[in-house]
């Protein structure tokens, strides 16, 4: 079982050479299992980085979510209390972001392992990150 952080999603979806050629293979063996989670903050980063200008979608934010959610393969993990306690109780090293602490929070409690390029993650060595 995997967990993408957002930019993994984002990438997987819309422009997958962007992946390394690990976090490729690490996915399409996912698929297969059916064994892919996305934090629903990742939902709403997206979002909030197209309404920004910061991300340009061939289509809008909620269509573009929308046929990720029908994905058989791919499950909506919700920003519920345990997640957010975890994300709270993380260690101050860590990155404050929000959205990051709540997606390592989410592969924690799931007990999965994180695709995920951001070299803050990948250092705190908080969560097994794959990349």
């Amino acid at each position: 079982m995997i967990v993408l952080d957002t930019h993994a999603w984002i990438w997987w979806v819309s422009n997958p050479d962007l992946l390394s050629k690990h976090a490729a293979q690490v996915l399409s063996k996912a698929v297969r299992e059916k064994s892919i989670l996305v934090s629903s903050i990742s939902a709403w980063e997206v979002a909030m980085l197209v309404k920004k200008g910061r991300l340009k979608l061939s289509m809008p934010p909620e269509e573009w979510i929308a046929r990720s959610e029908r994905l058989s393969f791919l499950n909506f993990v919700p920003v519920d209390n345990s997640v957010l306690l975890k994300s709270v109780n993380l260690s101050e090293k860590f990155s404050q972001d929000p959205a990051d602490r709540i997606i390592v929070a989410t592969a924690l409690l799931q007990g999965a392992k994180l695709v995920s390029k951001d070299a803050s993650i990948r250092k705190a060595k908080v969560v097994d990150v794959v990349w």
